[in-house]
């Protein structure tokens, strides 16, 4: 018997997920996972489990440690290089060893107000579109509006309220706002809420955005967004050279404001990817050992103006007398990403510059083995409700659930945030009772790249066990959802 509110099913599922294991471990040896046991994985988009290095990536490395001298000011100017002949040179680029340490140079350099003045320093304010992994940029400010205030508490970032890491400025609010034809619903085990941002409307959102913008003008520093160009985080809507609408907006409304603009794509791709220049950012940013194939570090590119200040706060920015670039101590030094992952990145970089096809082949190959194997997904009636859209720039596919619950009843379940971190998704563990690295899920969306265990030392996908893989991805869902009531 189905539950007549949704806290109920929740709970429901939650009493279920024994039995969930417990049948997904006796399907491990049905699809032939007890001969791949922890061998295989779905998604390369975590820095806690990053994808092994390919061979030319490794090559790279040991060759720079066959040298008995090797200024790390040398690489990082062939890396600059690199970044010039993709974007022009009117950009620039520096590395940081995360992506997250990039971040908060940037949020620190560019858009926090300055402190060391007389008086009372003032406040500045970062608009920010409340959608998933709002953390990542918004976790560095004061909530606003204070509704939002617990808003970051049982994220990854611990920032909120009962924030104990001090990743907070404390000069900085945070002012979220909501995307136009997006759902804002409470779902999951964890019972939080989640953003469904298929239907967003790309224009009334930009509009939205402009209108909040123009009431903070007076402390108005930035405008920020997570980067991917998918629908499930908003990007649906596209214009003819496939460039997210509402990014392109965004970035025409900061320049009128004269703020920078500034675009975290985490566990996406550069070059290949949406370009700062097709949506005038001032800033992006990469986490390159995630759907990248580079030792874990952190890709900042930008237009020159920006790139000066983050360049001198990390120690790129010159010798004293007069070398236009240097590794060296600045304010931000605790971020040195070291010689083995500059290496490591520059060398991914120049395949991404020189042989593209090379890193969109395994993504094609993956996108089309995910789409034959879920049109076999039982209850039969959710088939034609799954959004399956291949992205180069977030280096895999998107597979997008949340039209499952159109009709009224209760879909696929929607697992939140929360629920990742708190271990309470049943579709993760039945992934991980068959011995396979979990997709990551929440909020409707599941992402799906090549990279663990499923590329060989060339990079080249391992359709057979690519395959298997998301066998048991589908597999997995079929039993959440029988033992959530959900059958043809």
């Amino acid at each position: 018997m189905q539950s007549k509110y949704k806290y109920q099913w929740y709970q429901q599922i939650y009493e279920n997920i024994p039995k969930i294991v417990a049948e997904a471990t006796k399907e491990a040896a049905k699809l032939g996972l007890d001969k791949l046991r922890s061998e295989i994985g779905l998604y390369s988009g975590s820095s806690a489990c990053p994808g092994s290095l390919p061979y030319y990536v490794l090559d790279a490395i040991v060759e720079a440690n066959k040298q008995r001298i090797f200024p790390l000011r040398k690489i990082e100017d062939e890396l600059r290089e690199v970044i010039k002949d993709v974007y022009g040179d009117e950009y620039d680029a520096a590395v940081a060893n995360t992506a997250e340490a990039g971040l908060r140079a940037c949020l620190e350099i560019l858009v926090a107000p300055p402190t060391m003045r007389k008086g009372d320093a003032y406040r500045g304010r970062l608009i920010t579109p409340y959608g998933e992994d709002y953390e990542y940029f918004g976790a560095y400010g004061r909530p606003f509006p204070p509704k939002y205030k617990n808003i970051n508490v049982d994220r990854s970032v611990s920032a909120g309220e009962l924030g104990v890491e001090g990743k907070s400025l404390n000069n900085l609010d945070s002012v979220y706002v909501r995307y136009v034809g997006a759902r804002y619903e409470v779902h999951g085990i964890r019972q939080n809420p989640v953003s469904l941002l298929t239907r967003v409307d790309a224009a009334k959102t930009a509009e939205r955005i402009r209108m909040v913008a123009e009431r903070h003008v007076e402390s108005l520093t930035g405008f920020s967004i997570i980067g991917y160009d998918t629908p499930g985080w908003g990007n649906g809507q596209k214009d003819r050279d496939g460039v997210p609408k509402l990014m392109k907006l965004i970035g025409q409304t900061t320049e009128d404001f004269d703020v920078p603009f500034l675009v975290d794509c985490a566990s996406c791709l550069p070059i290949i990817g949406v370009t700062p220049q097709e949506i005038n950012a001032d800033i992006m940013l990469w986490s390159m050992d995630k759907p990248g194939r580079a030792p874990t570090s952190g890709l900042i590119v930008g237009k020159e103006e920006a790139m000066v200040p983050v360049r001198k706060g990390l120690g790129y920015g010159g010798q004293r007398y007069g070398e236009v670039s240097s590794h060296g101590k600045a304010l931000f030094s605790l971020s040195d990403p070291g010689r083995d992952a500059i290496v490591g990145l520059t060398a991914f970089l120049k395949i991404l510059r020189d042989d593209p096809d090379k890193v969109k082949r395994p993504i094609d190959k993956l996108h089309e083995i995910i789409v034959e194997e879920f049109k076999t997904l039982q209850p039969s009636r959710f088939r034609d409700k799954l959004l399956i859209t291949k992205s180069y720039s977030m280096g895999g596919s998107e597979m997008n659930y949340a039209k499952t619950w159109d009709d009224g009843g209760f879909g696929i379940p929607i697992f939140n945030l929360e629920d990742l971190y708190a271990n309470t998704n049943p579709i993760s563990l039945a992934q991980e009772a068959m011995g396979v690295a979990p997709s990551t899920i929440y909020s409707g969306n599941m992402f799906l790249t090549p990279g663990l265990g499923t590329l060989d030392e060339n990079a080249e996908l391992n359709e057979e066990y690519a395959r298997i893989g998301i066998k048991a991805l589908v597999r997995s869902v079929e039993i959440v959802c029988k033992y959530a009531g959900l059958t043809d």
